[in-house]
């Protein structure tokens, strides 16, 4: 088994240097390019200062140098911890002081969101690395990528051990906090390792790199991809709302491989951009992050009966995926569910009554895993690890299990299938949200005496419509336009709420809460065919 991620790319260069890694719009890298570059910038950073354990940010978009900027952190023995180039300054300087990093390596399109960070009192504590030719006016980093020939492309030793961490994933936390999962060498490997068997990934294949960086889909794309020596196709991030040009993209780019949130998928089959017999490159389609609408695969198995079609189910904490399901014949009921499956290699799926017993077959429990995927835990946040990943209490050798807070069942397939959310955290567009890190934002918001979110189950290519309900001091210059507004100063994009709804006092229950159940109530019985621009009756906006 491999022990460290970078092993894989060492071995390629080795063999085969000159075979083509990584693909870019109109940039190609190498094997030995990708090797060399990578080399380069570990010793750069040693050079610097960085030691084993060390936290590195980069600020980059999916690119070649992002790709780079990764590696090099790894084989410096450091953590790298990826930043996404689209959130709001005070989400990144939130994930910064928590990791503590000692280089923020930075390139593309960031100027403002740089500059910004750099105003913050913690940026003393960092130092910055470009990741181009020449760093923005303004800005002072210690070094570019035209200092990197100056290191030795030739591989470095290394001190780090398959448990120590490869990265940190940052994702969405309730207290308005985000919590990064921590990943190490081997947690990634297990699972890489494990699929490169079963999907048969080989040197010939072309993969699609779909999600972004900072998301843990993107680390199956990447190390599959060097694991089995194959072509990594970065998909641009512009196409994403673009159906007929992510179809375009997989023809043209001859992809082998498919791996995507089904959002994406449901969006392409929503908009009709698949023929019949369509991608005749392609030998498999892989989802994960949420629930692939049975009508929706209907549509892609119907169009492409050469292609096999895999369900992987797992939470960041789990690395990637824990297990799999390949749909062996196109449904024929858009009603039927797919099922998360079986356990991947080394993992176990566990569905458990409140006193930890297993419930019988066709009963609903919460769902837990556990097995080699298993995170050590969140990033310097003891409390929160000790509250997700347990000792099981049944077992007489104190195994870790997480709870997903997911609810689950096991059907007389012996399949475990998907049966809802047991908390207020959901899935919406592939990203995983805590609804209370909404909730803490809109709190900061001065004209709102208070908010609260829910979320509505869609058929969509959502998953989950975020719906605000608010009350204001002011109605006058209250709006959902002002709101939104506001709120995208604080949290990304995918985090803003589709649907508002103005009350003068929200409803509360018996208890003196907020009626949540009243709240889901009101927008499920407005929400069909109303659009979050236009005023409906002084209601859901």
């Amino acid at each position: 088994m491999t022990s460290l991620l970078q092993d894989w790319l060492a071995r390629q260069a080795d063999r085969r240097p000159e075979s083509s890694a990584l693909v870019m719009k109109d940039e190609r890298m190498t094997y030995g390019e990708l090797e060399a570059r990578s080399n380069q910038l570990a010793r750069l950073l040693k050079a610097a200062g960085c030691k084993r354990g060390d936290r590195i940010c980069f600020l980059i978009p999916k690119s070649t140098a992002a790709i780079v900027s990764m590696l090099g952190i790894l084989k410096a023995d450091c953590i790298h911890v990826p930043l996404d180039t689209s959130s709001p300054v005070p989400r990144l300087a939130k994930i910064m002081q928590q990791c503590e990093p000692r280089f923020l390596l930075a390139g593309g399109a960031v100027e403002n969101s740089l500059t910004a960070l750099v105003r913050e009192p913690f940026s003393k504590k960092f130092r910055i690395g470009w990741m181009s030719d020449a760093a923005p006016a303004g800005i002072t980093a210690e070094f570019s990528t035209s200092d990197l020939p100056r290191y030795s492309p030739n591989e470095l030793t290394h001190q780090n051990r398959g448990d120590d961490p490869a990265h940190i994933l940052f994702t969405s936390g309730s207290t308005g906090i985000p919590k990064g999962v921590v990943i190490t060498h081997s947690n990634v490997a297990r699972f890489v390792e494990w699929a490169a068997r079963y999907f048969g990934i080989t040197s010939s294949d072309r993969i699609s790199g779909h999600s972004p960086l900072h998301f843990d889909l993107s680390t199956f794309d990447i190390f599959g991809a060097l694991a089995a020596g194959a072509e990594l196709h970065m998909v641009p991030t512009e196409m994403n709302l673009l159906p007929g040009k992510l179809a375009e993209f997989i023809r043209a780019s001859e992809l082998t491989q498919w791996f995507s949130v089904p959002s994406v998928l449901n969006n392409m089959a929503k908009f009709d951009v698949v023929r019949f017999d369509d991608f005749p490159s392609l030998k498999r389609v892989l989802w994960c992050g949420e629930v692939f609408p049975t009508p929706a695969l209907i549509y892609w198995m119907r169009r492409l009966p050469q292609v096999q079609f895999t369900n992987l189910y797992g939470p960041t904490e789990a690395t990637i995926a824990s297990s799999y399901y390949t749909v062996p014949v196109c449904p024929k009921e858009e009603s039927a569910p797919v099922p998360l499956g079986s356990p991947c290699d080394g993992e176990e799926l566990l569905v458990l009554n409140n006193d930890f017993q297993p419930v019988s077959s066709g009963q609903t429990g919460e769902l837990y895993i556990r097995g080699a995927g298993l995170s050590p835990g969140y990033w310097n946040n003891p409390d929160k690890t000790a509250s997700a990943f347990l000792v099981h209490p049944q077992s007489t050798e104190g195994d870790r299990i997480y709870k997903t807070g997911d609810l689950a069942k096991k059907g007389a397939d012996d399949l475990i299938y998907f049966v809802g959310r047991a908390d207020t955290q959901i899935k919406s567009r592939g990203y995983r949200i805590e609804l209370g890190e909404i909730e803490a934002a809109l709190s900061t918001i001065e004209i709102l005496k208070e908010g609260a979110v829910v979320a509505i189950e869609s058929e969509g290519f959502e998953g989950a419509l975020i719906c605000c309900a608010y009350a204001a001091f002011s109605n006058e210059n209250t709006t959902p336009v002002i709101l939104r507004k506001r709120l995208s100063e604080i949290l990304p994009g995918y985090m803003i709420p589709q649907r508002w709804m103005h009350f003068e006092r929200l409803p509360q229950n018996a208890n003196g809460k907020i009626d949540r159940s009243e709240l889901k109530r009101k927008f499920s019985k407005e929400i069909g065919g109303s659009d979050d621009r236009r005023p409906s009756g002084g209601a859901i906006q």
